[in-house]
């Protein structure tokens, strides 16, 4: 199969086949901007643990896996990170390369150390050996190509629909005089020349650059992210066919991509052989971190330790319940949630607040109004099994407006009529343009109500309701009124709107989830079958969704046919709603630059605000214990807070589900803000000043060249400092820690998160911590207590 590559050998071959896939593995899946979700950054390296993905990242990207030394230095100065913070975390870390003693750890710590710079590219050495930046011109020629081929909507025509990556790249790059221009003579004769096969792209490419088997796996990766946030859409489409149970052959068609050019520019620059085959030989050396790597992976551990340290201090134990609250009010977990949940219980503290994963436990895809395409509704982790609408018989009037408008827009944008629309429709656009500027567009219509598409029997309906009641925590005791408040956010101009939104509704609002589960636990039905499971609703129960909008704090009350003996409840409930905004909004105002609680809310209508709201910001812990172990307590709008009484689940199935799901997305989302803190120029969105959407699926940053994955810069810096604290996330499960080591045993990519150091794992007992997961030794036994950091669990 591969004789036409001389000197390689099947097994060969194969090893370098497997390098490929093994660097395409490296690479995580940037979602597309109609539903961006956060994703580890290190999803591909959860096998190493922080030192080595350090090594890693300096090998192919020239970045560090942790915040800069100096920022180590001031949090120790300032008394931040203790002097026994930082021995507990050079005594658990295992590697050999540890300093021997805490003298000698802060002396290194106190030292400076460049980070080593990435292993250069044959575009990098030709760069250096004839001064045109090859990089930059790979980066702009394949970043053209790319936002044409991967278009989702935005533009009206694709380049060679229906073929492959290769094939549709090679079909345009025959034809694309750009590198000739810049000096790369014969560059197109050489792309048709090119196999049209990616595995033998890959395995030629391999041969004319001698890279073996041992260097290949760096090698593919560092070229992998040289394209930026190409090589992560196209992780995504082979995340999709994946969860589909197929595959995708775009990540790898990319990578011959870029080895075509690297070919290309060895045969230009033959005098570059020796310094190539130096960065051939030190990628084929391990990865292995540093004694400098080694010690700033401590000093992140004893960060994390100092934070714990002041989070175990605050839980002083269980606090009394209520009999039967005046109001129940379900939250999603997003961090946002807490400090709404402590401002609501303040004003109304006869009410209780619950959290749980914001799909409400729902496996749901959508139909909105006038469209055929389904939208999933739940993490990206499950598949949705049932189908809700909101479309209703209004529903042919509205796709005739629907595509009225995209015929109009496909028009204004049309090669050779947009001049004449610019002529004569422009200047009718100015009015538009000022009211949008002054925060007065016209509100959207209102969709229809969403509901279940299909009808379900009653044992159906009971069997959903009581898993999900279960799951939640509300079997018994039950109010008069009970709401369950999904969460979106409300703003303009941001490209990045959805990732705003709920990431377990799949970077949707919760609102469909909410609507539709109180729709079916004020079912009659339900209700009738919900018996057979062990929970009964009281008959004066009553479910009202409602929809928290995270940048405003208002939340909407959906009341679909309330009955008038709970208006007053309701009245009260919107009362005690406003006060708890009010509350909120004051308390936002001191980290939001330029705020005061009069202007919070209106960011959301702001074109030129770029910081509309934090999102989750300083996220760092995941708590899954009783209310009363965390009501009261100031978090600083630092947890996510999932409701869980082991006196429910004696079989602990909630336990597993938390753990292999809630915990598991949450983690996402901390990394996903880390990375785009300590490592912005390669996990990072960029700065919003200069974004352009691309494609419908992401931005760049001017007019062309690499997508942006991640957040952007203004979504975790505020101008002067960062705002997000870069701590991998502390996880909390008051649970025996026998049950929680029987779960981590039945799903081993979760235990590696905790093995590898990605997760820190803390079991509670009445309230206080009693026990920390050792990676690899166990449990050791805890005492809460402490002096917390001087800065509480603040972000900064």
């Amino acid at each position: 199969m591969f004789h036409d590559h001389a000197g390689v050998t099947p097994d060969h071959a194969a090893s370098l086949l497997a390098a490929a896939t093994q660097a395409a593995r490296t690479i995580p899946p940037a979602f597309p901007l109609t539903a961006t979700v956060a994703v580890n950054p290190f999803l591909g390296q959860s096998d190493d643990d922080l030192a080595t993905a350090s090594a890693r990242l300096a090998r192919v990207a020239g970045l560090s896996a942790t915040r800069p030394r100096a920022a180590f230095g001031a949090m120790m100065a300032d008394g931040r990170i203790t002097d026994d913070d930082l021995a507990a975390a050079l005594i658990a870390c295992p590697s050999a390369l540890k300093p021997v003693d805490l003298g000698m750890l802060k002396l290194r710590l106190n030292a400076t150390a460049p980070i080593p710079p990435a292993l250069p590219t044959v575009a990098d050495l030709a760069a250096r050996h004839d001064g045109t930046d090859w990089p930059e011109v790979i980066a702009r020629s394949i970043g053209l190509w790319a936002a044409g081929r991967f278009d989702q909507g935005q533009a009206l025509w694709t380049p060679a629909p229906g073929t492959s990556a290769l094939a549709a790249w090679k079909e345009w790059a025959t034809h694309d005089l750009t590198p000739e221009i810049a000096g790369l003579r014969g560059f197109c004769a050489h792309v048709a020349a090119a196999p049209d096969r990616a595995e033998r792209v890959i395995l030629r490419a391999a041969e004319r650059l001698a890279l073996t088997p041992d260097a290949a796996p760096t090698a593919f990766h560092r070229l992998l992210v040289d394209l930026g946030g190409w090589a992560q859409h196209a992780r995504w489409l082979s995340w999709q066919a994946e969860q589909a149970g197929g595959t995708d052959g775009t990540l790898i068609d990319l990578l011959a991509i870029r080895l075509i050019w690297e070919e290309a520019l060895l045969a230009h620059c033959p005098d570059l052989a020796d310094p190539w085959a130096d960065a051939v030989r030190a990628h084929a050396r391990p990865v292995q971190p540093s004694a400098d790597q080694v010690a700033d992976a401590i000093a992140q551990d004893a960060a994390e330790r100092a934070y714990q340290r002041g989070l175990a201090a605050c839980l002083s134990g269980s606090r009394p319940t209520l009999s039967r609250p005046a109001m129940q009010a379900a939250f999603c977990i997003d961090v946002r949630s807490e400090p709404f949940r402590r401002a609501l219980e303040e004003v109304a503290p006869d009410a209780e607040t619950y959290g749980f994963a914001g799909f409400f436990g729902l496996p749901l895809q959508h139909h909105t109004q006038a469209s055929v395409r389904a939208v999933p509704h739940l993490p990206v982790l499950l598949t949705p099994s049932l189908d809700a609408t909101s479309q209703d018989q209004a529903e042919d009037a509205a796709r005739i407006a629907a595509r009225a408008t995209r015929a109009w827009d496909r028009f204004r944008q049309a090669a050779v009529s947009s001049f004449a629309f610019v002529e004569a429709v422009g200047p009718l656009y100015g009015m538009k343009l000022l009211k949008g500027a002054m925060g007065r567009d016209a509100a959207p219509a209102p969709a229809g109500a969403p509901r279940l598409s299909a009808p379900m029997s009653t044992a159906d309906k009971g069997r959903l309701a009581a898993t999900i009641l279960r799951a939640m925590g509300l079997v018994a005791g039950h109010a008069r009124l009970v709401l369950l408040v999904g969460h979106g956010a409300s703003m303009t101009n941001n490209p990045h709107h959805s990732a705003y939104h709920c990431g377990a509704c799949g970077g949707q609002t919760g609102e469909v989830s909410a609507r539709v589960l109180a729709d079916l636990l004020n079912d009659p039905q339900t209700r009738a079958a919900l018996p057979d499971h062990g929970i009964t609703l009281p008959d004066d129960t009553l479910f009202v969704a409602a929809l928290h909008d995270t940048t405003t704090d208002h939340v909407a009350l959906y009341e679909v046919n309330a009955p008038a003996s709970h208006a007053s409840d309701l009245d009260r409930a919107a009362n005690w709603l406003a006060r708890a905004a009010a509350r909120n909004r004051t308390a936002r105002a001191t980290r939001l630059p330029s705020a005061t609680p009069a202007t919070v809310a209106a960011r959301a209508s702001n074109w030129a605000e770029t910081r509309p709201e934090w999102g989750l910001a300083g996220c760092a812990a995941f708590i899954a214990a009783p209310r009363a172990v965390t009501r009261g307590i100031d978090l600083g709008g630092r947890a996510f807070l999932h409701s869980y009484d082991r006196a429910l689940d004696p079989d602990f199935t909630v336990l597993e589900l938390i753990l292999t799901a809630p915990v598991v997305v949450a983690s996402w989302i901390s990394l996903q803000y880390y990375g785009s803190t300590v490592a912005p120029p390669l996990f990072g969105g960029g700065t919003k000043l200069i974004h352009n959407v691309t494609g419908g699926i992401g931005v760049v940053e001017g007019n062309g060249g690499r997508l942006r994955p991640g957040l952007p810069w203004q979504a975790v810096h505020d101008g002067t400092r960062t705002v997000h604290d870069p701590l991998r996330l502390t996880v909390m499960l008051d649970a025996p820690t026998s049950a929680i080591d029987a779960i981590l045993g039945r799903h081993p990519d979760v235990a590696r998160l905790f093995d590898n150091g990605w997760l820190h794992l803390l079991a509670l007992e009445g309230g206080r911590v009693v026990a920390r997961h050792r990676p690899g030794k166990g449990w050791r036994k805890e005492t809460s207590g402490g002096t917390p950091p001087f800065n509480g669990n603040k972000p900064y």
